[in-house]
C-alpha cells in the first residue's frame, strides 16, 4: 500500500467519524430531552438542524464517492463548503442563546452537562466543525478522497442509517413539540402535539356526554 492510498483510506475513514460525531451529539441532546425531561427551545433545535446540515457535507462526499464520473475534489470542496457554511450559521444560533443568559446569576436555560449548558456546548462543536474543515481544506489534495465506484461499502451504508435516523428523529421530534403551531414558546413545558390530541380526545368525550344527555 503505497503512501496516497493510505491516505485516501485514512481521510475516507474520517468523513464517517465526522458524521457519526456529530450524530452522536445529537442523540446525546435527544438523551437529555428525553430522560431529563427537557424539552427543547426554538433556538436548541435550530442548532440540532445546523449540526445536521454540517454533517452533511462529510456524508455528501461520502455518497460522492461511488459515483461513476464524480469529480472527487469538486466533491470535496463542496462538501467542506456546506459544513463551513452551517457552522457558521450554528454559531450564530448558539452563540446568540450563550449570550442571552450570560449575565451574572443567570441560571441559564436546561440542566448543565460537565458543567456547561448544551447550548454552550453547541457553540464550541461548530467551533470545532471550522476549524477542522479548514485545516483539511488547508492541506490541498492530500485529504481528498478519490472515488470507489459501484455499490457503497457496508461502513457507508451503516453510516448513512444512522444519519437517517436521526435526521428523521428530529423530524419527528419537533413535530410533536411544536404540533400544528407555526411557533414554539420560548420556554416550552409541553408536547403541543400531545396537548392537542388529548383536548381533541376530551371534545369527543365532551360531545358524546351532551348527545347521551340529549338522547335521554
Amino acid at each position: 500500500m503505497n503512501g496516497r492510498t493510505r491516505l485516501d483510506r485514512i481521510s475516507f475513514f474520517l468523513l464517517h467519524i465526522w458524521v457519526l460525531g456529530v450524530c452522536g451529539v445529537v442523540i446525546g441532546a435527544f438523551l437529555v430531552q428525553l430522560l431529563g425531561s427537557e424539552l427543547p427551545c426554538p433556538l436548541c433545535l435550530l442548532q440540532r438542524m445546523a449540526m445536521l446540515l454540517a454533517a452533511m457535507g462529510p456524508m455528501f462526499i461520502i455518497r460522492r464517492t461511488s459515483v461513476v464520473g464524480s469529480d472527487a475534489t469538486s466533491d470535496f470542496s463542496t462538501g467542506f463548503g456546506m459544513s463551513i457554511l452551517a457552522s457558521v450559521l450554528g454559531l450564530a444560533i448558539s452563540g446568540r442563546q450563550t449570550l442571552l443568559h450570560i449575565l451574572p446569576g443567570d441560571p441559564g436555560y436546561g440542566g448543565a452537562v460537565f458543567g456547561l449548558h448544551l447550548y454552550t456546548w453547541a457553540f464550541v462543536v461548530f467551533l470545532v466543525i471550522l476549524l477542522v474543515s479548514g485545516l483539511t481544506l488547508a492541506s490541498g489534495s492530500l485529504m481528498v478522497v478519490g472515488s470507489r465506484p459501484g455499490r457503497s461499502g457496508a461502513w457507508s451504508r451503516i453510516t448513512s442509517v444512522v444519519f437517517s435516523v436521526v435526521i428523521l428523529g428530529n423530524v419527528v421530534s419537533t413535530f410533536v413539540e411544536s404540533g400544528t403551531e407555526w411557533f414554539l414558546p420560548d420556554n416550552p413545558t409541553n408536547y403541543e402535539l400531545l396537548q392537542e390530541f388529548r383536548e381533541f380526545l376530551d371534545a369527543r368525550s365532551s360531545a358524546g356526554d351532551q348527545s347521551v344527555q340529549k338522547a335521554n
